[in-house]
């Protein structure tokens, strides 16, 4: 049992309920217990009494009592940018974990990680992967990508069949991705079916996907799936994008192709003088590879779901969106 501490919130954290703060910091407090030692007046923000749905704000400080649960290690919650830059890849990759068994490790990458290496990057996921290399000398193996601002579910296969059958899955389509996302507006179509061709094209700020006419050389087929799960004030929506196909940046260039981009997407979100970028809401990528459901290389299916990144979980609190109202998709 530790002592009394004084803990600052953290930027991430802005508009986070206190008990959801709590959950967080202490996962094994009950909220019955926060509850009275909130009616004792022994927890206090900024030296204030507060209740359990008081919103926290970066700066402020949370007084803790003496409790008798653990606080979150050293090695768990999320991870920030300075842990991308100075943490080393075991640590970083034990963080990342959701499942591990011995043909799989299904990871939760944080945005702003590469997945793999490209000009200019210092680190990425592939080459991390080399710190779990396994007694036999087997490294483990990336059977689908994602891109760096995006955030979520990611398989790694821990044998080379694993590979094998992970990316049979991926190429056979017998896998369903859901994707979250914050988009600008409010798609006219609450639930719809996106089918485009895309076409990579070069251009000063580096490669970007674009629509394309059919058959024009070099097209690809895109097919993408979405749902309008929840709306903020008519001028954002929450959606549910399911992938059939897994074109490079297919989700963001059909979210703008539909007139509706990603939030803070610094490739395809373009500034508009007569649209004002919500207060408080931080200018990165609001897409999150949320769940995937792909067949299990020894059989059955594996399912797994990834918890939001810092910045998506804020604009959340901040927009008032209710993570429960889009129901949860059964895990293992």
């Amino acid at each position: 049992m530790a002592g009394i501490e004084h803990i600052e919130v953290e930027p991430d954290e802005a508009g986070m309920r206190l008990d959801r703060w709590f959950k967080v910091h202490f996962p094994g407090l009950g909220f019955g217990q926060l509850q009275k030692l909130m009616r004792s007046g022994q927890v206090r923000v900024d030296g204030g009494r507060v209740k359990t749905d008081a919103r926290v704000q970066p700066g402020q400080v949370v007084r803790v009592p003496p409790l008798d649960v653990d606080a979150k290690g050293p090695k768990s919650g999320p991870i920030a940018s300075k842990d991308l830059k100075h943490s080393s890849d075991s640590d970083l990759l034990s963080r990342m974990l959701l499942h591990e068994d011995e043909k799989v490790f299904v990871l939760n990458k944080p945005a702003g990680l590469a997945v793999q290496g490209g000009s200019g990057l210092n680190r990425h996921l592939d080459k991390m992967l080399e710190a779990w290399t396994s007694k036999k000398g087997e490294k483990p193996r990336l059977v689908h990508r994602l891109d760096r601002d995006t955030s979520g579910v990611l398989v790694v296969a821990r044998t080379r069949g694993a590979a094998q059958k992970l990316a049979t899955a991926f190429r056979e389509r017998d896998t369903k991705k859901t994707y979250w996302a914050l988009v600008k507006g409010v798609p006219r179509k609450h639930e719809d079916k996106i089918s485009t061709w895309l076409v990579k094209e070069a251009t000063p700020d580096g490669d970007r996907m674009r629509i394309a006419k059919h058959g024009e050389d070099g097209a690809d087929h895109a097919i993408t799936y979405y749902r309008v799960l929840e709306m903020a004030a008519q001028s954002l929506a929450w959606l549910e994008m399911e992938p059939y196909t897994g074109r490079t940046h297919q989700l963001r260039v059909h979210a703008l192709h539909m007139g509706h981009p990603i939030i803070g997407d610094p490739k395809y979100f373009d500034d508009d003088h007569n649209w004002d970028f919500p207060g408080g809401v931080q200018k990165r990528l609001h897409l999150h590879a949320r769940h995937i459901d792909i067949p299990h290389p020894d059989g059955g299916r594996l399912r797994v779901t990834a918890p939001m990144p810092p910045h998506m979980v804020q604009t959340w609190n901040l927009l008032g969106l209710d993570m429960a109202s889009a129901g949860e998709p059964d895990d293992e």
